[in-house]
């Protein structure tokens, strides 16, 4: 095998933490992501827009997420004059703080290992 050329995408190891309910992931990156979206847009057709969904893809994710939790991660408000939007609740903010932490002290677990593995890529 040679070396990588100085050209090359440097290497990337994330970790993609899922919480499964069932057969259905309760949150996982995308859907986090989604949340995230909808908090700074105020809108679930523009985040959708913003990560290059369909209205409709959005919201049957928000949809899937409101029904895997004791209540809705997401509320919103149907368009018209004064206009339409979303919003996390509070129980939703509680569960994307909650799972950015549990992505993080799960980055940190594996930090060491993962720099043994960048190691051994490099050296082959």
């Amino acid at each position: 095998m040679s070396a990588p050329k100085i050209d090359d995408p440097p290497l990337t190891i994330d970790v993609d933490l899922r919480v499964h309910l069932g057969d259905q992931i309760a949150i996982g990156p995308g859907k986090a992501q989604l949340l995230e979206s909808i908090r700074r847009t105020g809108s679930i057709s523009a985040a959708g827009r913003e990560m290059g969904m369909s209205y409709k893809h959005a919201w049957l994710l928000v949809d899937s997420m409101n029904g895997c939790f004791k209540s809705a991660l997401v509320e919103a408000v149907k368009g018209g004059k004064a206009g339409g939007g979303a919003w996390l609740t509070t129980l939703g903010l509680e569960v994307l703080e909650c799972y950015r932490h549990m992505q993080a002290l799960a980055a940190d677990a594996i930090g060491p290992e993962v720099e043994k593995f960048k190691r051994r890529i490099q050296e082959s």
